[in-house]
């Protein structure tokens, strides 16, 4: 991924990569373009792919931190 790729929301990186797809599918792209197109939209995508795997066991450590704490609920004076 290129350095100004990496600094892209996860919301940017799939919409661009909706949008090498969608070019893509339309067929009127020229080879080079292609091949390079689909070169980006493979980054693309295992970077979302990463950032998906990352936010997964995130919140997998969340609920198994929360699963250990008691529940208990504090009155107002």
């Amino acid at each position: 991924m290129t350095k100004e790729q990496s600094n892209i929301t996860f919301e940017e990186a799939m919409e661009k990569l909706e949008s090498i797809v969608g070019r893509l599918e339309d067929g009127e792209v020229p080879l080079e373009e292609s091949i390079n197109l689909y070169k980006e939209g493979m980054e693309l995508s295992k970077w979302c792919h990463d950032k998906l795997k990352t936010a997964e066991e995130q919140l997998t450590l969340i609920m198994k931190d929360d699963a250990l704490k008691p529940f208990s609920i504090e009155e107002e004076e």
